[in-house]
């Protein structure tokens, strides 16, 4: 065996391993289930509402400052809004351009992932007024998909293209926009693969995101990084691992750094994920153990948030359903904006 043959055997080997370690990770997380007492962290899942349209697909829940709760419906284009004393849902914004991950900032504007048009916005409560705050970064970008924001005022978004990576241009990253309205490229392809979920630690120290892709042998997991004070990131860890299930989707943090997850599936679909991971919400710890489970009644659960005047009502969105859990922990501050 030559030089070059040794070094592709090892390379081979390690990805073997790498790969085998995943799995028998994610077989763990799937025998955790019967033993957890998940009352010591979630309530019941209660019905709040149920979208009916011409196609359905709720995303991107994020509540203001007075306790509405705004979700997206991704393919008809729609922001919709829940007042939850009235129990009434209407229309927010129409052309919504696919809009998915949505997020109140401390002022109580509305940011948004608009897939549609692979761009950033941002839209003044009080005026309406909608401003792009990226569209690009040297070239077009994939699909904005979830969005976060740090305590300097710094907007994380996640950017992703179809199953394959792209031969050319940009690839699945995650992106800052500084409030200076710089962008700027935090992390790429092959470092992240399809990039979904993204959140930040009460301490500002960690950010969290999760991996999705549903192609066999791909990462489905949640990674953690070390954020530094430029707003970059460094120290690159596994989680959490959900393969051969399915992985999450969009996820919410709580004020002791807990992870809510939305992830797994009923039934399968058309891809190599299985049943392994059950469908519902997840409470991940800081450490990477599974601390609860609440299963929710449809597929696809895509996300979650806090909101209620106390932060502890988590809000999901699940198919074609708004659903609610009472939480024991209060969600972290940012997710209470101004009125």
């Amino acid at each position: 065996m030559n030089r070059r043959q040794f070094v592709a055997s090892a390379v081979s080997a390690s990805a073997a391993i790498a790969y085998w370690g995943k799995t028998s990770q994610a077989a763990g997380v799937a025998e955790k289930y019967a033993s957890l007492d998940s009352s010591k962290y979630l309530g019941k899942v209660v019905t709040e509402a149920r979208i009916h349209d011409k196609v359905v697909f709720t995303e991107g829940p994020a509540a203001d400052g007075a306790g509405n709760l705004y979700l997206t419906n991704v393919p008809a284009e729609k922001i919709l809004k829940w007042d939850p004393k009235a129990k009434k849902l209407s229309v927010f914004r129409e052309k919504s351009n696919q809009a998915n991950g949505l997020w109140f900032e401390p002022n109580g504007n509305l940011l948004a992932c608009e897939g549609g048009a692979g761009r950033v916005t941002r839209t003044d409560m009080k005026s309406g007024k909608i401003t792009v705050l990226a569209d690009g970064y040297n070239g077009p970008i994939g699909k904005p998909n979830d969005l976060t924001q740090d305590d300097e005022g710094r907007i994380y978004f996640t950017s992703r293209f179809g199953n394959e990576t792209p031969r050319s241009g940009n690839v699945d990253s995650i992106y800052r926009i500084d409030p200076d309205g710089s962008v700027h490229r935090v992390i790429q392809d092959p470092q992240c693969k399809k990039p979904n979920g993204i959140v930040i630690s009460p301490d500002n120290k960690t950010l969290y995101l999760i991996e999705a892709h549903p192609l066999a042998n791909r990462p489905r997991n949640i990674q953690a990084f070390d954020l530094k004070s430029d707003g970059f990131v460094t120290n690159q860890r596994t989680l959490i691992n959900y393969y051969p299930g399915r992985s999450g989707d969009g996820m919410c943090i709580d004020s002791e750094g807990n992870l809510y997850v939305a992830a797994g599936l009923h039934k399968t679909r058309k891809t190599s994920e299985t049943l392994d991971t059950r469908p519902g919400i997840h409470v991940v710890s800081p450490k990477g153990e599974l601390l609860a489970f609440a299963e929710t009644p449809e597929d696809t659960i895509t996300n979650c948030t806090f909101g209620g005047p106390d932060l502890k009502t988590l809000y999901v969105t699940c198919g074609t359903y708004l659903l609610s859990i009472r939480t024991t922990i209060a969600g972290k501050s940012c997710y209470k904006p101004a009125i």
